[in-house]
């Protein structure tokens, strides 16, 4: 069977990261008729540059544009110019506490960013266009989950490009997970941080984590929402002690581990589908395909001129008000109650 990235153009948005270089990673060892790499991380898209130069040679058809999806004219032109037909979008700000401290890049980035892209593919006429959000975007308490619902509800099918997209829980390994985290606080003989004894959160690796992506380029008919099935939640507090066992050491007694609370945004458990979500959740073998719940068109109009007008405006309070206007469910940890 041939493979789906084939002889065709693929643009990867935020190539040089954790998740978009892997995507690289996968996407050229399909054979592609060019891949196109588009990241405004310079020293990222120049480290994968040279990975995929020195396995495949020279002649490996691999084009790097350092662009940033805000700039809609930018990207008009590497699109027009470069015609790709699958798009996956991995471009994002993602870490939590930062996008409470600066909630208008967090519009400015995961959300105008994605609709500058999606405009960007449609008039190009790309075939397929795979967005990558986040467990933190079901019932979000963060302004990064809100803003990646947000992103979510732009797809709207219909158009010229078939839209889908990808949620993960979070990523072994990644840059910014907890895991590479943990090493080094052992390495240095801890404390080892653990945000609560209750936190779990679901794990994937990076390879999995772009797996899933290019399954879910390959199955898009548009407007679906694609998750893997990743098991039960893992509990951290079990994983730090894992891996301070890994080391040789005993936990509580060689490394001690420090209990530190809740950071601004994040939350006890995450979820990967809504109870609505879940009901009409289709099982593609270890993939699980539901439906997303776009805006209407004038629904979405409105809610992009709003947060366009917020984030423009600096005021914290504007933003999470446009926010709650995007995402309903949206839930700043402020705004909960005791109980």
């Amino acid at each position: 069977m041939q493979p789906f990235l084939q002889n065709k153009r693929v643009l990867i948005t935020g190539g040089g990261g954790s998740i978009g270089s892997e995507l690289c990673r996968q996407a050229a060892a399909q054979s592609p008729r060019e891949l196109i790499l588009l990241d405004i991380n310079e020293n990222g898209a120049f480290s994968v540059q040279q990975e995929l130069l020195g396995r495949y040679g020279r002649s490996f058809p691999l084009r790097v544009e350092i662009a940033s999806i805000r700039d809609l004219p930018r990207l008009e032109a590497v699109f027009a110019e470069t015609g790709p037909e699958v798009v996956l979008h991995a471009a994002a700000h993602k870490h939590v506490p930062f996008m409470e401290l600066n909630p208008g890049e967090a519009v400015k980035n995961n959300i105008l960013g994605t609709w500058n892209l999606l405009q960007a593919a449609e008039h190009a006429g790309s075939e397929r266009l795979v967005f990558i959000s986040t467990d933190k975007a079901v019932r979000p308490s963060s302004v990064m989950g809100a803003s990646k619902r947000a992103a979510e509800r732009l797809l709207l099918p219909g158009g010229t490009t078939r839209l889908a997209a990808v949620r993960f829980g979070n990523v072994a390994d990644s840059a910014g997970s907890v895991l590479p985290l943990f090493r080094r606080q052992i390495a240095g003989g801890g404390p080892v941080t653990v945000t609560d004894p209750r936190m779990t959160r679901f794990f994937m690796t990076i390879p999995e984590a772009a797996g899933l992506v290019l399954d879910a380029a390959r199955l898009a008919e548009g407007g679906e929402l694609f998750v893997l099935d990743m098991g039960a939640p893992v509990s951290i507090l079990a994983l730090a002690e894992g891996l301070i066992r890994e080391a040789g050491l005993e936990p509580h007694r060689d490394i001690p581990i420090l209990y530190t609370g809740l950071r601004p945004g994040e939350k006890l458990t995450e979820e990967l589908l809504t109870p609505a979500e879940q009901e009409g959740a289709l099982r593609r073998g270890k993939i699980l395909q539901t439906a997303l719940s776009p805006f209407a068109p004038e629904e979405r109009d409105r809610v992009l001129e709003n947060l366009r007008r917020a984030a423009g405006s600096g005021s914290r309070r504007e933003i999470l008000c446009a926010l709650r206007e995007a995402v309903p469910d949206y839930c700043p940890k402020e705004e909960e109650s005791p109980a």
